[in-house]
């Protein structure tokens, strides 16, 4: 690294470090008060229950933007272990919410953290430009002691521990400038360290609650992996005896009346063969319908990429596929992704209106990656359909990760990703 990329540096991080200052005193006065305020109201008629709820959510919502500065700034990323919420509609929902925002210790932590950041971590941050803009009054000294001291009255004006009171002391003043000019760019970097320090001390999730928020991760995860399991077994069954079954059934009587007429009745058991010959034929297709539906030939024989690619070919719009690869996955991880972009896309071709979709499936930094963008309408709600749940219910035991993006008028983008790693065929 060159003298003038250090400097660059170390300028950027002094600005980013005021600019941390000046947010964090505002959202430790603004944010952190509110809070206090509306945990305050919760005697007074009831009216903190309603106001809390939406205070602790607007200072997690901080808390979590500066979790990801704190990553990219200061290269310390901090966790969360925050209890998720219930999610029933009307007061009753609304309730529920405001027992477990109050009950989470993840709340008062960040309570305690926007307080303590708005103030020492405040001063933390500002210092190394604070220092650069008092090194520069220090060096305008020579020409500004005059004017300071009254038009040499007698009076002295102190910069840092120089008395000012003539033409000399006001040079040494400014030699003093120029080194607080010079290692404000130098503590720049070590003091957004130690600021990024004490941001993850004071926000990072004792490894008990960590523990705890993943257990029941787990366990819902496990929960929803089970049902999805019995819907699909139900599933199967109904089809089972719904379609091929009841043609298997149709076609043994149909055999038995053969071999009743074969003899007094040629002409008709010649008829009634035909017939079963039909009914076995539109068993089989049936019965390979729901073996796709299970696990789809193309996704066991060739793996992901030609899978959805096979897939998106059968889709009545128009959809253009971007797929790279390196290997093949895990099958549970390549059957809960293509279902996935099964769920999607046909939700696209049913409800958005669209005439084009873009897929895009790659992997990167060990995560498949899946990016789905229509033409659509848009305004699509995530929370309003069962299409969305299911497919969150299928990444749910991979650790798999939806979001979903649907702004009125369109395009609708819907992202996935998986945590994994390939597989040699």
């Amino acid at each position: 690294m060159d003298g003038s990329t250090g400097v660059r540096g170390g300028m950027l991080a002094a600005a980013r470090g005021f600019w941390l200052g000046l947010v964090a005193m505002t959202a430790g006065i603004v944010l952190g008060s509110l809070l206090l305020i509306s945990l305050a109201l919760v005697p007074a008629a009831g009216i903190g229950l309603l106001t809390t709820p939406y205070a602790v959510l607007a200072l997690r919502a901080y808390a979590n933007k500066r979790r990801e500065l704190n990553a990219a700034w200061a290269g310390i990323p901090v966790g969360s272990a925050y209890h998720r919420l219930p999610t029933e509609p009307g007061l009753s929902g609304h309730f529920k919410r405001f027992l477990t925002l109050v009950r989470d210790p993840s709340t008062w932590r960040d309570l305690l953290w926007v307080h303590a950041d708005g103030t020492a971590g405040a001063v933390l941050a500002v210092i190394p430009l604070g220092m650069i803009a008092q090194g520069i009054f220090g060096v305008l000294l020579p020409w500004l002691w005059d004017p300071l001291t009254s038009g040499g009255t007698g009076d002295t004006h102190w910069y840092l521990f120089v008395p000012v009171d003539s033409f000399p002391t006001a040079v040494i003043a400014a030699g003093l400038g120029v080194l607080l000019i010079a290692a404000g760019p130098l503590l720049a970097r070590p003091l957004m360290g130690v600021h990024g320090r004490l941001t993850h001390t004071l926000l990072k999730p004792p490894p008990k609650d960590a523990l705890t928020r993943r257990v029941s991760e787990l366990y819902e995860t496990r929960h929803d992996a089970v049902g999805s399991s019995a819907a699909e077994l139900r599933r199967i069954e109904r089809d089972l005896h719904d379609g091929a079954q009841a043609r298997l059934v149709a076609m043994g009587m149909s055999l038995g009346t053969i071999e009743a007429l074969i003899e007094s009745d040629p002409a008709t058991a010649k008829k009634l063969i035909s017939q079963a010959r039909e009914n076995s034929a539109e068993a089989l297709t049936e019965l390979r319908d729901l073996v796709r539906g299970i696990h789809p030939p193309v996704l066991a024989e060739r793996g992901l990429g030609d899978a959805v690619r096979a897939l998106a070919l059968r889709m009545p719009l128009t959809v253009e596929t971007d797929v790279r690869l390196p290997d093949r996955f895990e099958e549970p991880v390549e059957s809960a992704a293509y279902f996935a972009v099964s769920e999607v896309l046909t939700n696209a071709a049913k409800h958005s209106g669209a005439d084009r979709v873009w897929l895009d499936v790659h992997y990167e930094r060990d995560a498949l990656r899946i990016a789905i963008t229509d033409s659509g309408r848009g305004g699509a709600d995530p929370a309003g359909g069962t299409g969305i749940t299911g497919v969150e219910r299928r990444l749910g035991p991979f650790d798999g990760v939806l979001a979903v993006s649907s702004p009125p008028g369109g395009p609708t983008m819907v992202t996935m990703e998986i945590p994994c790693r390939p597989v040699r065929p």
